[in-house]
């Protein structure tokens, strides 16, 4: 039974590191003792070192070991005997284009839909979609395939901001891109705002937060979708 968390972000504004999720992670993990963290994404360029000590330090505080996929000699081992699963944010390019690089998104699309809990955010989120396609980062490496995990039946786009009227900024907004994008792909759309996540337990997918999150369909009006809505149902 799938046991997922695909949460908007790392962060909130003026928050640290995980910190508005820990009490939900708590619960997430409690049957973990360690979990295995991907730093493909590496936000800013940093190490994977670097970026695991950071993921590390805010486990800490719930009492759970982190360990890097890039201390194993073999990823594909690691993720098929992990307790539990983080992949963490930054560049979704970057993180597919490792993911495939190192033969381990079908393994962990297995073991991850077997039950293994997971726990993605921003990037991590992202590659629970069907595709990567409404990502909102710089292709600044070029992939094999476009395609992720399909853990939900539905394409997500964390960090998704609204229109803002009175901005000078003249370039597309969030909702102008994912239209561009229905006009070549059929799928539904999420725009997970910072603060929200979805939830999966087995067939279902909750909306999780108190914000309510954007759903895009093709040819369709974009609707608000309220905190505790079942969305495994979008086609």
């Amino acid at each position: 039974m799938k046991n997922i968390i695909i949460a908007s972000t790392s962060t909130l504004y003026n928050g640290t590191y995980l910190d508005y999720l820990l009490p939900v992670l708590k619960n997430h993990f409690q049957n973990a003792s360690t979990i295995l963290f991907i730093p493909y994404a590496r936000p800013g360029g940093v190490s994977h070192e670097e970026y695991t000590n950071k993921v590390r330090k805010a486990f800490e505080q719930i009492n759970k070991i982190v360990v890097g996929i890039h201390e194993f000699e073999n990823p594909i081992e690691a993720i098929k005997q992990a307790e539990a699963i983080f992949t963490g944010g930054g560049n979704t390019f970057v993180l597919v284009n490792e993911l495939y690089k190192n033969n381990v998104l079908e393994s962990l699309e297995e073991v991850v839909k077997n039950g293994t809990p997971y726990l993605g955010t921003s990037a991590g989120s992202n590659i629970c979609g069907l595709t990567m396609h409404t990502t909102n980062d710089m292709p600044i490496v070029y992939p094999p395939s476009f395609r992720t995990l399909g853990f939900v039946p539905f394409n997500i786009n964390p960090h998704y901001l609204d229109p803002d009227a009175s901005s000078t900024h003249m370039g597309e907004t969030r909702e102008t891109r994912i239209n561009e994008f229905h006009f070549f792909n059929p799928q539904p759309v999420i725009g997970l705002r910072e603060g929200s996540w979805l939830e999966v337990k087995g067939n279902s997918i909750l909306l999780k937060g108190e914000l309510k999150a954007r759903l895009f369909r093709k040819n369709q009006i974009p609707e608000e979708i309220n905190p505790e809505t079942e969305l495994s149902g979008l086609k």
